[in-house]
């Protein structure tokens, strides 16, 4: 550190607007960070990115090692081929101003698999390379 004070913000991916009500590290994470730096804040503390357990709080994690599926970004997928924009469709358990983790948790997990199986079905030669050794 250079010993100048600097400043910044609190604030968790899932808190950001995303697939299915989710926030995701996605489209809006990168609007964000756009946003911080026009704000000048030089720092964005996120919180733990682990998959949650029980009252889905961030605090509440079940690895400290493992990243949470959640916040993998759907619009994304769709926008790279692995989902159809029809998958982002009929979204259950949001209401714009809460989230009902029980019902949407599964609707995105689900839609995941689906891009995955496209992954395995269609995958490049490349992104097969890739795959492996993020895996290794």
């Amino acid at each position: 550190m250079s010993g100048r004070r600097v400043s910044g913000v609190l604030l968790h991916p899932s808190a950001l607007p995303g697939s299915g009500g989710i926030g995701d590290i996605g489209d809006m994470a990168y609007r964000f960070v756009d946003w911080l730096a026009t704000a000048k804040q030089r720092r964005w503390q996120i919180m733990p990115l682990g998959p949650t357990s029980y009252g889905d709080s961030p605090y509440a994690g079940l690895s400290a090692l493992a990243g949470n599926p959640l916040l993998i970004s759907l619009e994304q997928l769709v926008r790279i081929g692995w989902l159809d924009e029809g998958a982002l469709v009929g979204a259950p358990g949001s209401n714009g101003d809460w989230i009902d983790y029980g019902a949407i948790i599964p609707w995105k997990l689900t839609r995941l698999e689906w891009a995955f199986a496209r992954f395995l079905a269609h995958g490049s030669a490349d992104q097969r390379a890739a795959f492996a050794r993020f895996c290794d």
